[in-house]
């Protein structure tokens, strides 16, 4: 199929940008179009306006500030899992970045891109939500900051306003004592996930914690911390434990390429495998 009849504009400045998204009533941010282009190509988004940000300078990159990495909106998959600060402070964002589809989507995606289309089977706002990672969306207004927990209403909805546009992400740096663990399910390589998980063990000084986020089982990716037994280091069938109780209580939502009960079953395995994953490098 060909897109509905759109309008295009490609402003050269954030002013002119705000001012288009916010003098149009269906207007889209688009930058890499991984995401958005299918859609309308299937005609289940038709916007009357597209406005490319890619001559917008400033939008992208990665860099330190207090204690956060700041990343650009326009941060490109491949870029953020190869770069470097994001390796070094939050490296489960770097690695799930590097799973996204294929080469070709990895080097045209967006992470604001993908934060805004809220695809629940999307591994960065999965990672995202895992992080506490904090969005900078801007109007004609000035800056709204958006927990990544409130940010994912439901399925492809999101609580930006129309016209607002994401224009950066503050990610929590990773302190020594953290591990990470991140996996996906999918029926092809480059697959949309069916299942996926992501979590963070703390465990230094006699201190420990753990972070555990699930995606695409639901309508928007969530924290799952509350479905986690009491956590134990030195166990090591906590993980075991724990990803069966987390398994069974999920709410798991039907998908008509999978049964729920075998996602379920897909889920409890993945959830081993990060949780032990966590705890190692942690």
């Amino acid at each position: 199929m060909k897109p509905a009849r759109f309008s295009y504009a490609a402003p050269t400045s954030m002013s002119e940008a705000l001012a288009l998204l916010a003098e149009s009533e269906d207007a889209r941010v688009i930058a890499g179009g991984q995401s958005l282009a299918p859609m309308m190509n299937m005609r289940l988004a038709q916007p009357e306006l597209l406005v490319d940000i890619n001559r917008i300078d400033g939008l992208s990159g990665v860099g330190l500030d207090a204690g956060s990495l700041v990343i650009g909106a326009m941060t490109r998959h491949a870029d953020l899992a190869g770069n470097a600060l994001v390796k070094a402070h939050a490296p489960v964002l770097a690695y799930a970045a590097g799973t996204i589809g294929h080469y070709a989507i990895r080097q045209r995606g967006t992470i604001g891109g993908s934060l805004a289309h809220a695809d629940p089977a999307a591994q960065l706002p999965l990672v995202c939500m895992l992080l506490d990672a904090r969005i900078d969306a801007t109007s004609s207004e000035g800056v709204r900051t958006i927990e990544a927990a409130d940010l994912f209403e439901t399925l492809f909805t999101t609580t930006l306003e129309p016209s607002e546009m994401i224009t950066s992400i503050c990610v929590p740096l990773l302190e020594p004592g953290h591990g990470w663990g991140f996996r996906l399910f999918n029926r092809r390589a480059g697959d949309f996930a069916e299942v996926s998980a992501a979590a963070i063990v703390f465990n230094r000084e006699g201190e420990a914690a753990v972070r555990l986020a699930l995606g695409a089982i639901a309508s928007a990716p969530f924290r799952a911390d509350d479905l986690l037994p009491e956590f134990d280091p030195q166990d090591a069938g906590w993980p075991t434990r724990a990803a069966a109780i987390v398994a069974e209580a999920a709410p798991i939502e039907d998908n008509a390429r999978m049964p729920a009960d075998y996602r379920r079953e897909v889920l409890q395995a993945l959830l081993e495998d990060v949780l032990r994953d966590a705890m190692r490098r942690a």
